[in-house]
């Protein structure tokens, strides 16, 4: 395989139910070889022939763009059908109709003078999904375009700040963006793109879920012994579930990967494992990540929760008292690791019991075994009384103090599209 290449083991990826993908089970991909999209602004012939133009230089086009267009369309209405996106106006235009281009600080002007890359990113996106990058339905235009392509490059600039604090002769340790988000809302999708796009563009990445920290099976067979009656405890999810130790030894072994020559493995859970049940996949499985690391991608569905008083978790549910006294070491262990937040804001928890059935149909569909609706809406209600909890101080007050760590929040519909 040539420097140009790059293999991973993901799962098959269904950008129509992006909840349906498993974060430990990994069948190959092809190999993505390197190659330009056709819509690459260049004077080079070979490659402006792919899109039929003329080739223009790409400061005219930014020049061009930016005169023509200094604040984004307001209220833009796009065909149902699909969108054939045949020249870098169109989707200059399409790119600044994107729900969050002003929260992250792009501006007509900065995307313009960057299309270039919004184009290389949008291009790598599309043959890893496999979508026709000529001819995209609007769905598909939206979730690169205004998702994560977007996304990806609000990273980089919080890589570039990062690495902005350390002199050229230092080891820069890797920068840690946690992802908060709900079961089911699409977060394993986005952090598998941005990790892509990482490696795409010549930076090693990890990805890291607080999934794969559970206890193993016999210490959660323990938990749940320890604490009878309490169905929270009682399956691996809440707080009291994980590995705290191993989770630490896991994030300060990754923070010091700074060197060429230097790898270490990426602990898995096996969800599938005892009927279900779960535990630790076996080590010989775990992915290896080397050296130097430039960006680790920590997601889980309760990252950033805080404790809260006593009384307040337990008018939401009794049970949730020992985990809120778990979360307090949570609070300390995980969130000290972190330099950046991504946090994926529902408008209502029950969208998850929703999202998760879809994904165990889809599962059925294709042949696998799956949860029937009688213990989706069971292994769901384990979830909520924690959603209910702590979904809104984390909205309200983000995860941590708010002047030290950057922190983009991503409201998303019941599609799983950003607001």
């Amino acid at each position: 395989m040539g420097s140009g290449d790059l293999f991973l083991s993901p799962p098959a990826y269904n950008m129509a139910a992006p909840s349906t993908i498993s974060h430990t089970s990994r069948s190959p991909l092809p190999i993505f070889r390197s190659q330009h999209s056709p819509f690459f602004i260049t004077a080079d012939l070979s490659i402006a022939s792919k899109s039929g133009r003329q080739p223009q230089p790409a400061a005219h086009w930014r020049y061009s763009l930016f005169r023509r267009f200094a604040a984004p369309p307001a209220n833009p209405i796009f065909p149902s059908s699909p969108a054939l996106v045949s020249s870098v106006d169109d989707l200059f235009d399409f790119i600044l109709a994107g729900p969050l281009l002003h929260r992250m600080g792009f501006t007509a002007g900065k995307v313009a003078d960057g299309i270039d890359r919004w184009l290389l990113c949008g291009g790598y996106l599309s043959r890893l999904f496999g979508i026709n990058e000529l001819r995209m339905t609007e769905p598909e235009k939206a979730r690169v375009y205004h998702y994560y392509v977007p996304v990806f490059l609000w990273c980089e600039e919080q890589v570039a700040r990062h690495s902005s604090r350390f002199g050229d002769a230092d080891e820069v340790p890797p920068l840690v963006i946690g992802v908060s988000a709900p079961q089911g809302s699409g977060k394993t999708t986005l952090v598998f793109a941005l990790e892509f796009l990482f490696r795409r563009t010549g930076r090693n990445a990890a990805t890291l879920s607080i999934d794969d920290f559970y206890l193993t099976a016999d210490e959660q067979a323990k938990l749940r012994r320890e604490n009878p009656g309490n169905t929270l405890l009682e399956f691996r999810g809440n707080a009291g579930t994980h590995d705290l130790q191993f989770s630490l030894n896991t994030l300060t072994a990754l923070k010091k990967l700074t060197k060429e020559g230097m790898k270490m493995k990426l602990p898995r859970y096996e969800k599938s494992a005892h009927g279900g049940r779960g535990d630790r996949a076996d080590p010989s499985t775990w992915p290896e990540v080397k050296g130097p690391l430039t960006v680790v991608l920590f997601e889980g569905w309760m990252l950033g929760f805080k404790p809260l008083p006593s009384e307040v978790v337990k008018a939401v549910d009794p049970q949730l008292e020992i985990v809120n006294r778990n979360l307090e070491a949570y609070n300390v262990a995980w969130e000290r690791f972190v330099d950046a937040w991504i946090v994926i804001k529902i408008k209502d928890p029950n969208c998850v019991f929703q999202w998760r059935l879809q994904a165990e149909v889809a599962m059925r569909e294709d042949g696998n075994t799956s949860m029937s609706n009688e213990e989706v809406l069971d292994f769901v209600s384990r979830y909520l009384p924690a959603y209910k909890a702590y979904l809104p101080i984390l909205y309200s007050e983000g995860p941590r103090e708010l002047d030290k760590e950057p922190l983009l929040v991503i409201d998303i519909d019941e599609d799983r599209n950003p607001l």
